[in-house]
């Protein structure tokens, strides 16, 4: 798929399947994260964040001017303690975000899922994080098989993730 043909970011008009079947150098994350929240499409640049059991700058990030971008957060897949709840998504939801993909878990979970966010994650857990800010902003972090590159696109519906080649 040419750059002219990609639906553009925040665009809710595109099928993974079909971004796929146009440009098939497009990465396919193969881990089966769940669809946990109100928006079940949704597309943007992407933000990162590596950090472990510890939602300080996931928190910082979506309470700042999201601009329709995407976070990734890279919990190392960890199911101990959720890196966002409905009042983060709340917060991202005011600051502009389209939504976030989390190698790890959330909570508040039905809450979540009537919220216009996008959000998938491994499952959900009710045990907060701490809240120290440890962690690393844009990086580019991997997992599933993707590299996930700050200002490269990603894509979600209900059919999975795909991400731009930067």
């Amino acid at each position: 798929m040419s750059a002219e043909s990609t639906p553009t970011t925040g665009s809710a008009d595109f099928a993974t399947c079909d971004l796929y079947d146009a440009d098939e150098s497009l990465q396919s994350l193969s881990l089966q994260l769940l669809n946990l929240g109100g928006r079940a499409r949704f597309t943007g640049p992407i933000r990162t964040i590596r950090c472990h059991r510890d939602n300080g700058l996931v928190k910082e990030l979506l309470n700042s001017p999201g601009d329709g971008a995407v976070l990734v957060v890279d919990g190392s897949g960890s199911l101990d303690s959720a890196l966002i709840g409905d009042m983060i998504a709340a917060s991202a939801i005011e600051n502009g975000w389209a939504g976030v993909v989390i190698h790890g878990v959330i909570r508040d979970r039905e809450q979540l899922a009537e919220m216009d966010l996008g959000v998938r994650a491994l499952g959900s857990n009710p045990r907060k994080s701490v809240k120290d800010g440890a962690g690393e902003v844009d990086v580019p972090v991997q997992f599933g098989g993707v590299s996930f590159v700050p200002g490269a696109t990603l894509w979600s519906d209900a059919d999975g993730v795909l991400v731009s080649n930067v």
